[in-house]
């Protein structure tokens, strides 16, 4: 992947990679397969799926005009020669495709229209209206006729991408069908794990439709989704020999009231192997730290000259500053001693606010080595005077990642961790018990723990962004920060297995 300097393993980024439609087309012209036998594979793999999932039963198949209804008519006789009773709705009016033509023409049975009736003795429903190509909103009569539909709560198995969904951005177009499962093909697509679309999907089975991972190489896809592989190779495990200084020593600045926020990312750093932990406190907060952290280094700093003597150690490799830092007057010249130094940096929380009105002087100090982490508030009041607010997700993080010239990890339950060359990975395992409060603060302190470990930024991210979801949805109901802190030791060991 050349085009990239992120430090991905490329075999394992073409397995996550995440297509737009664009992509796919160019992959599938340069798959050196028919389309015909690309429809015929994919519609026999939705097939396979759906009878290895339930019984027969009642099946009604919902075909569009396009190639995406050609696989759906595929499905359809699959189904029917296994002996199940199926049902073909047909949408008319647009100019399919040959290969879809074909294979409508090949389903010998009639087709009914696309009416609300037609749900009324199915136990399963096939979503093949539209597939990666669809930009527009559904029209009023599809509209209602997916409503109905979701308002049935019947078992839904969408081909490709479900209908309503925008396959680049996961936005809805009007409209979105509540899917069972999807089966896709070649590669799932960033509508399949990027809000909304990604609530809509259920189950994603990515099918082979005998096109080569080779014609990644050509494609370059510029997205993945979020997974070990991508980045294991690159952690750092303790060695024999080892020592705590060979693991790298992370420094905090934790502010006087919120005392919560640094404490938890201290921990964080430490539970994901930094070998040193030193948080910088203002003198009259330092007992207080000291009691709640007693493996970690707590020092005293009465001014901002104070805080550049401990940036100053060269040991002390990587720096995080922003949780619970507070906004007084000191707050920005305190981000500027940490951002001269040139050192690994995570800024969040009150580091990203302090600037807010004038984020050009941030911009100015920001270097590749550093790491922003911003939930949506804060990514608007930072970049939100340059940026569409209703651009889709990945675009705003890939652009403000350009604005900046670092990574930005755009929170949520779609977290986006994006580069200023424009690569990015999506990360998918966060449970809704995340939004909870303090749970940013131990993913800031989990991503510094890594860059004190020699990580690069958006791998140290990427890495961090899978562990906090993975402990969080270990963990489950009735979480709160600290169980996130007390469950990376098992996330990791399930890497290091």
């Amino acid at each position: 992947m050349a085009v990239f300097s992120c430090p991905f393993d490329p075999e394992a980024w073409k397995r996550e990679a995440l297509l737009t439609a664009a992509q796919m087309r160019q992959a599938e012209s340069l798959g050196a397969v028919s389309s015909s036998a690309m429809m015929s594979k994919a519609g026999e793999a939705v097939a396979r799926v759906v009878m290895e999932r339930w019984k027969p039963c009642r099946v009604v198949v919902l075909c569009g005009p396009g190639n995406n209804g050609g696989d759906g008519y595929v499905v359809a006789a699959r189904l029917r020669q296994a002996g199940w009773p199926v049902v073909v709705g047909a949408l008319t009016g647009a100019s399919p495709s040959v290969e879809a033509k074909d294979a409508a023409a090949a389903w010998t049975d009639v087709t009914r229209p696309l009416t609300k009736d037609l749900f009324d003795q199915a136990d399963l429903v096939v979503d093949a209206l539209f597939g990666v190509g669809l930009t527009r909103p559904l029209d009023a009569e599809l509209v209602g006729l997916v409503e109905n539909l979701n308002a049935r709560k019947l078992p839904v198995v969408a081909v490709d991408v479900l209908s309503g969904v925008d396959a680049d951005t996961g936005r809805v177009l009007g409209a979105a069908v509540q899917a069972a499962l999807t089966v896709t093909f070649f590669c799932a697509k960033p509508g399949h794990v990027v809000l909304p679309g990604a609530l809509r999907c259920g189950e994603v089975v990515i099918a082979d439709i005998g096109i080569a991972r080779a014609v990644l190489d050509e494609v370059q896809p510029t997205t993945a989704r979020n997974a070990p592989d991508l980045w294991r190779k690159a952690l750092s495990w303790p060695q024999p020999g080892g020592h705590k200084y060979s693991r790298g020593q992370a420094l905090l600045f934790g502010g006087p009231v919120l005392t919560g926020a640094a404490r938890l990312a201290a921990r964080a750093a430490q539970r994901v192997g930094a070998g040193l932990v030193t948080l910088a406190a203002p003198t009259e907060a330092v007992p207080l730290y000291a009691a709640a952290l007693e493996s970690v280094i707590v020092r005293p700093v009465a001014s901002v000259e104070d805080w550049r003597a401990l940036l100053d150690d060269p040991k002390r490799n990587a720096v995080l500053i922003g949780p619970g830092m507070g906004l007084d007057a000191d707050a920005k010249a305190l981000v500027h001693a940490a951002l001269a130094t040139r050192k690994p940096c995570v800024l969040d929380a009150d580091a990203l606010t302090a600037f807010a009105g004038e984020p050009q002087e941030l911009f100015g100090l920001l270097h590749e080595a550093c790491v922003l982490t911003p939930h949506e508030g804060e990514f608007s009041r930072l970049f939100g005077a340059r940026l569409d607010a209703a651009a889709p997700k990945l675009e705003r993080a890939r652009r403000a990642a350009a604005l900046a010239g670092c990574v930005v990890l755009l929170k949520g339950a779609d977290t986006v961790v994006a580069s200023p060359d424009g690569c990015a990975v999506v990360n998918d395992n966060a449970p809704p018990w995340l939004a909870t409060a303090g749970a940013g603060d131990v993913l800031a302190g989990l991503i510094v723990g890594l860059l004190a470990q020699g990580l690069q930024p958006m791998v140290a991210a990427s890495a961090a962004a899978w562990l906090h979801g993975r402990s969080a949805a270990a963990f489950g109901p009735g979480l709160i920060a600290e169980d996130i802190v007390d469950g990376v030791p098992v996330a990791l060991k399930s890497l290091s297995e």
